[in-house]
């Protein structure tokens, strides 16, 4: 895709989006991708050898190989939103071995799916593409819905399977975030044991972070803070819904309600409206991009999928981000659009021309 192709995309938004220049956190202070983002940034922490060269391998799949960038295909929405929902658009991925091949033929860095799905064809493709086991899943038949994850299947199923990377939702703010955080920071240290890269869904949760019909869930300021946990852990790569506002404790902190802890200058001085800071506010909560940020892709919205992910590929690009992890927009229409559609994320990476800001 030429950089004429992504203007025309971006429509009226390609010279607020392309022309801006972040005078929040300057991209200085960032540890920002690149061909030797590895050994700059993880050769001198604490991993061992064998996760080294899992992050090796994820970093150096498909059309992204040697950027520092990467492209995954997350199909775990069987689960997450149901098998019927998710596939009824196009019902070959209920078939195990076409998600992977969708991965294969779009050139991402990798597949991440469900035990079941990666288990069902691990023999046939887990030497082809770098396979990503979620772990843990919000299942929708509890009735009423509980809105909650809890870990399947296990690590060691997961590395005899050969998968490079574990990955892993967090609901932060949920009543069982604090049984979650427990629970994946364990089977992260054991996968980091096994020598799997992880990969952390820090994604916010409470009916409460909706106030005066104005949803915080992807205000900067909560999922930054998600993003900081996160990185606590010690996840290789954050993946986080792209924010769309901020001041989220600011309205938490409203009337005679306490919550948290902020400081004028997180809106001041660190971020502003515009989505490119934003997002970077995201980054510099990934310990200055110490770890990866990868942004969801988000849902399907029919005939504006093509623009809507270029647009958020440019982004997370200029914010400093580490790519994106984009499903539904693929695997929702026929493959050669899904192809399509992930191809025209991957150009915008490997477009020079597209500069962090």
């Amino acid at each position: 895709m030429s950089a004429q192709n992504v203007q025309a995309l971006l429509g009226q938004d390609a010279e607020y989006l392309l022309g801006h220049t972040c005078k929040t956190v300057s991209k200085e202070m960032l540890h920002l991708p690149g061909p030797d983002f590895i050994d700059r940034v993880f050769v001198g922490s604490n991993r061992p050898t064998p996760v080294l060269n899992s992050l090796h391998d994820l970093f150096n799949n498909g059309r992204l190989s040697g950027t520092g960038y990467m492209s995954i295909l997350p199909v775990d929405q069987g689960i997450e939103h149901s098998a019927g929902a998710s596939f009824a658009p196009n019902p070959i991925y209920f078939d195990p071995e076409k998600i992977v091949e969708l991965a294969i033929e779009g050139g991402c860095n990798a597949v991440a799916s469900t035990y079941g799905v990666l288990g069902s064809v691990a023999r046939k493709y887990a030497h082809k593409i770098p396979f990503v086991v979620k772990i843990n899943h919000n299942e929708l038949l509890t009735y009423p819905n509980t809105f909650d994850q809890i870990m399947f299947g296990t690590i060691e199923d997961a590395w005899n399977m050969g998968a490079k990377a574990v990955g892993a939702t967090i609901y932060f703010g949920s009543e069982e975030s604090s049984r979650q955080i427990i629970e994946v920071a364990e089977a992260f240290e054991y996968a980091r044991e096994l020598g799997m890269a992880t990969i952390l869904w820090c994604y916010t949760r409470n009916s409460a972070f909706k106030i005066d019909g104005k949803d915080y869930h992807t205000s900067a300021d909560l999922t930054g803070q998600a993003n900081h946990l996160g990185a606590t852990i010690q996840a290789d790569i954050i993946k986080q819904k792209m924010p769309d506002c901020n001041a989220g404790f600011k309205a938490l902190n409203s009337g005679d309600s306490s919550y948290g802890k902020l400081n004028e200058k997180m809106y001041t001085e660190l971020s502003s409206e515009h989505p490119i800071d934003l997002t970077r506010y995201q980054v510099a909560n990934n310990y200055m991009g110490r770890a990866g940020l990868i942004n969801s892709g988000g849902a399907s919205s029919g005939e504006s999928d093509l623009a809507d992910a270029v647009r958020t590929a440019v982004i997370n690009k200029r914010a400093g981000g580490t790519g994106l992890i984009s499903g539904r927009k693929a695997f929702q229409k026929p493959m050669n659009e899904g192809v399509d559609i992930l191809q025209a994320i991957q150009d915008v990476y490997l477009d020079d021309s597209i500069s962090i800001a």
